[in-house]
């Protein structure tokens, strides 16, 4: 079983950056691929970003490629999502999510958190 748990959400206005941390227990962490979704009010959760378990192999959403970046240190059991130049529409849940998987993908993790709001304003 892996547990994860999200920090480092909140307010900040347009333009603006957040760094969200995900902090993993339960499992050899650097065995697993880590992602991070996203659901707002009223729309479907939706995939931003995936790392593997060496941080070698990056997968990212176009709709925020260039400006969101996923990282990981194993040693560590985190994994953080880098958001910059946020956009009110980036308003939203975030999940952290995981999964034994060998490369990053857009679909089909096991292991969700609870999530951490992340609210742009304009």
């Amino acid at each position: 079983q892996v547990q994860l748990v999200e920090s480092g959400g909140g307010l900040v206005q347009a333009g603006g950056s957040l760094r969200l941390s995900c902090a993993a227990s339960g499992r050899t962490f650097s065995n697993y691929v880590m992602g991070w979704f996203r659901q707002a009010p009223g729309k479907e959760r939706e995939f931003l970003a995936a790392i593997s378990g060496s941080g070698g192999s990056t997968l990212y959403a176009d709709s925020v490629k260039g400006r969101f970046t996923i990282s990981r240190d194993s040693t560590k059991n985190t994994v953080w999502l880098q958001m910059n130049s946020l956009k009110p529409e980036d308003t939203a849940v975030y999940y952290c999510v995981a999964d034994d998987s060998y490369t990053p993908r857009r679909v089909g993790y096991d292991y969700w958190g609870q999530g951490t709001q992340v609210t742009v304003s304009s």
